[in-house]
């Protein structure tokens, strides 16, 4: 250990953690909540829903694409589709800060060849444009954030517009 740095060692080509971290800002934390409502309500009645890439303000301005499993995994292709998705969704400003990108699917919130295929291809579109990624991964019952692991599941998510309980369980 040096001396000159206090006792401790200091790693500096270590990157920093990506992802979402507890505590998360109210507003973020309502925008993933609504998030799983809205696709709650979207695959009321429909056993295995498709998967849908968002980018956006979850109950706001989104641009959003059905997607299908067949569909090469060219990265510099799904790349150009978030960057067309982000340009979509519109400006990214006053209360629209921070767009959120979400792939809402059916299956358990663990992850999965898809995500990893469209988190990799979020993370370079939002690099290109020098903007700040949240990547999170919704089904019926939740959220999950690949990068760093942190999601929220919720034992009963309703699909009405009713406001919904605060009391979830954390996961990390």
């Amino acid at each position: 250990m040096d001396p000159t740095l206090g006792g401790q060692m200091v790693d500096v080509d270590t990157p920093a953690a990506e992802g979402l971290s507890a505590p998360l800002p109210r507003d973020t934390h309502l925008l993933l909540r609504r998030a799983v409502h809205d696709h709650a309500r979207e695959a009321l009645g429909r056993r295995d829903p498709p998967p849908v890439l968002h980018v956006g303000v979850p109950g706001g301005r989104t641009a959003s694409l059905p997607l299908d499993p067949a569909e090469p995994a060219d990265l510099g292709l799904r790349t150009d589709v978030v960057a067309a998705l982000r340009v979509r969704a519109g400006p990214e400003t006053g209360a629209d800060a921070s767009h959120l990108v979400w792939l809402s699917r059916s299956g358990e919130l663990v992850l999965q060849d898809l995500d990893a295929l469209w988190l990799s291809a979020a993370r370079a579109a939002y690099i290109e444009a020098e903007r700040e990624l949240i990547f999170v991964v919704v089904n019926r019952h939740g959220w999950r954030d690949p990068r760093s692991g942190l999601g929220r599941t919720w034992a009963r998510v309703r699909a009405n517009k009713r406001r919904q309980p605060a009391s979830g369980k954390d996961t990390a």
